[in-house]
């Protein structure tokens, strides 16, 4: 039996998204743009109602699979286009939720005003959806932090299912803000009340930007001008790689939870650098095959990653490596073992067998293997230091602060974003310097919890 997971995706960027996921979802389990399972590989269906729900033939009618999940934003012009578009007749009618007032890109209108009018409408929904599942595994939530809707209503559902479902998996898939594709000038005041909220309520944050993505379409998969539907299409690669081992049998495999015991050392350094590969143009994947050391080794390539840092200059906690299609498991345990070793300085020694390595026969459509992985790295403190610094530089000036303060929001509500981010660097710093050994030079103050305990020698 599998285990259930409901998909929420909030504001623009995360409907796009989940447009694209959803996308490639029915193309891997054989359905058609109306659900219907029009296949004849018995292994599509195995743990196909993960993320579909099954509806029983009627009046002629096949069955059909509907997704569970639900759509909203603060305006309807993308709803109405997804919604009126080719699967659109795929969801279920009352899974679409939309305001007309819009969030303006800013997070305290979706945290505090408009989003708050929703949110009681959209956990009725949630509370439908979880009910009827036999064994609900969790929830993932897609979106973007740099506008109003998804960081500031997208936090609040989180900060609500914590409550109302403390003991599920809250996953998320968090587009950041980026140093060179800038959407909005107020985006590092949303990023950084939004990563407050997440480092407290999110279980698992996998992190992209659209930096990284452009510079993957335009050097990787020879895109000269790339578009979202672009960005998407990798963005949606990496979800299904992610969640392969939930959808189909196969050796090795983990739900939410397993990946998240193994890829989580402390609670709140959850946020999760992913990588793919191959990623090549499409002309020339017929003239090119990845061997397993090869698809290893590009996994832990920089250019391969969804967001713009160096893993060169952080420490690996953890990896989660994820291969679908005809592989080896004992050449992936030797390519992964080789590749360790040959780099031990960027894995840190206290945490024994720190690469995780799971197995799908399944390949992606298209292609004949692949490889998704999830990098738990102290190097993902360069992004949070990109955004506290250009954040810094608005608040010390008390730029646009206006706006949010007039829907409501109290200027310490910042100040405490700001410490709390701040933290989380340190917290980074000090596993990548000292091993996890306590050290008061940068001791931060949120882990403050563990103050009465001896600090473990590793």
């Amino acid at each position: 039996m599998s285990r259930e997971i409901v998909n929420i995706q909030a504001g623009q960027a995360g409907n796009q998204i989940g447009d694209a996921f959803w996308s490639m979802l029915l193309l891997e389990h054989g359905l058609d743009s109306q659900g219907v399972y029009t296949s004849k590989d018995p292994q599509q269906l195995d743990r196909i109602t993960t993320y579909f729900e099954e509806i029983e033939p009627t009046g002629g009618r096949p069955a059909r699979y509907v997704p569970r999940s639900i759509q909203v934003d603060l305006e309807g012009g993308v709803i109405g286009k997804l919604k009126s578009g080719e699967r659109g007749r795929l969801f279920a009618p009352d899974s679409w939720v939309h305001a007309d007032s819009g969030a303006a890109n800013n997070w305290g209108k979706g945290h505090y005003t408009e989003g708050a009018e929703l949110v009681e409408g959209l956990l009725d929904m949630i509370r439908k959806q979880t009910e009827k599942c036999d064994a609900l595994q969790g929830f993932q939530l897609i979106h973007s932090l740099g506008g109003g809707t998804g960081s500031g209503l997208g936090t609040l559902l989180l900060s609500k299912l914590r409550e109302e479902e403390p003991d599920r998996m809250l996953a998320t898939f968090s587009v950041m803000p980026s140093p060179l594709v800038s959407e909005t000038v107020v985006e590092p005041y949303n990023a950084m009340l939004s990563i407050h909220q997440l480092t407290e309520n999110s279980d698992l944050t996998i992190c992209m930007d659209n930096e990284a993505l452009h510079g993957i379409n335009v050097r990787n998969l020879k895109i000269p001008h790339p578009e979202f539907s672009h960005l998407n299409h990798v963005i949606a690669q990496v979800m299904c790689g992610v969640s392969t081992s939930l959808r189909f049998p196969g050796h090795l495999n983990a739900d939410l939870r397993k990946l998240g015991m193994n890829l989580i050392p402390f609670p709140r350094l959850h946020f999760l650098l992913p990588s793919y590969s191959p990623l090549i143009a499409q002309n020339a994947q017929s003239y090119q095959s990845f061997s397993v050391p090869e698809l290893v080794s590009s996994l832990f390539d920089r250019h391969n990653l969804l967001v713009a840092c160096d893993p060169r200059m952080g420490r690996n906690l953890t990896v989660a490596t994820i291969f679908r299609g005809k592989v080896s498991s004992q050449e992936v345990e030797v390519a992964v073992q080789q590749l360790q070793t040959k780099n031990s300085s960027s894995f840190v020694d206290w945490i024994p067998d720190n690469v995780s390595i799971t197995l799908c026969p399944v390949p992606p459509v298209g292609q004949k293997q692949a490889a998704t992985s999830l990098m738990n790295t102290t190097a993902i403190q360069e992004m949070f230091k990109r955004i506290s610094n250009l954040y810094g530089a608005m608040y010390k000036r008390s730029a646009f602060l206006h706006w949010y303060t007039q829907e409501g929001m109290d200027v310490m509500e910042f100040q405490e974003a700001d410490s709390n981010v701040n933290d989380l660097i340190a917290e980074y710093q000090q596993y990548e310097e000292g091993g996890g050994i306590a050290d008061e030079s940068y001791a931060p103050s949120s882990i403050g919890q563990y103050e009465d305990e001896t600090p473990s020698e590793y």
